[in-house]
């Protein structure tokens, strides 16, 4: 079932066209990833279908409610953004209640989950400051979480951080498919391989393609998805 429809969504900022009429439907359940390089138009896709930015031409109609119905939407989502959105000074159980209480009462049951399925047990009395990088990706998704969005954006969840947290970080990412809608933006080629289900990608505010990584390799001719992308963004296709 489909549960975000994007309809020649744009966005201008001045001379600067950060979405170019971009139309794309994601389906309910689906981990979906937006790819491209910086200034692609991911980011700006995400603020907008999250309210956080006003659409210059088209529009978008996410669980049934258009645009204009923002208020709406915003009682169905959460987003993790590129700068890690932790109250730095509090614990990361304060975190967790402080943003749990933005919507509604306790659920002693799903903070428990929430607690376990991130690890979270051995470092809830810990203020957010104190914690590697990498950790406070992990509670910035959890605290992206607390609040049971039916839709979850994680923008750049895993940048700039290394390997291992990555990989860890995925492990995570993974095990919410099919219970959350999750759309990701990434310009890592190996993080949309290994976890979407499909992939759009963007270019300087255009979509280029969608489809699955297996359809975008055949789309190019390619057997590296990695060769499939830079024929796509570098218009070498025929």
């Amino acid at each position: 079932m489909e549960i975000i429809r994007v309809e020649k969504l744009s966005k201008n900022y001045k001379a600067l066209k950060a979405l170019d009429e971009v139309s794309l439907s994601i389906q309910e359940g689906e981990l979906f990833g937006l790819l491209g390089v910086n200034g692609a138009g991911k980011t700006t896709l995400i603020r907008i279908l999250s309210g956080l930015a006003k659409k210059s031409g088209g529009d978008a109609v996410v669980d049934g409610h258009p645009l204009s119905e923002i208020d709406e939407i915003k009682k169905i989502i959460d987003i993790s953004p590129q700068e890690t959105s932790v109250a730095m000074n509090l614990t990361v159980k304060e975190n967790l209640f402080f943003f749990e209480s933005l919507y509604g009462s306790h659920d002693e049951e799903y903070f428990n989950k929430i607690v376990d399925s991130f690890y979270l047990k051995e470092i809830l009395n810990k203020r957010a400051k104190t914690l590697s990088g990498g950790w406070q990706r992990r509670l910035s998704i959890a605290v992206a979480l607390i609040s049971k969005p039916k839709i979850l954006f994680l923008d750049e969840p895993t940048l700039g951080l290394d390997v291992l947290v990555r990989r860890e970080l995925w492990k995570i990412i993974k095990s919410l498919k099919g219970k959350t809608t999750i759309v990701l933006t990434s310009h890592y080629l190996e993080e949309i391989e290994a976890l979407c289900d499909r992939v759009a990608i963007l270019s300087s505010g255009h979509l280029l393609d969608i489809g699955t990584v297996e359809e975008i390799k055949e789309h190019t001719k390619e057997n590296s998805f990695e060769e499939a992308f830079v024929k796509i963004v570098g218009g070498d296709i025929k």
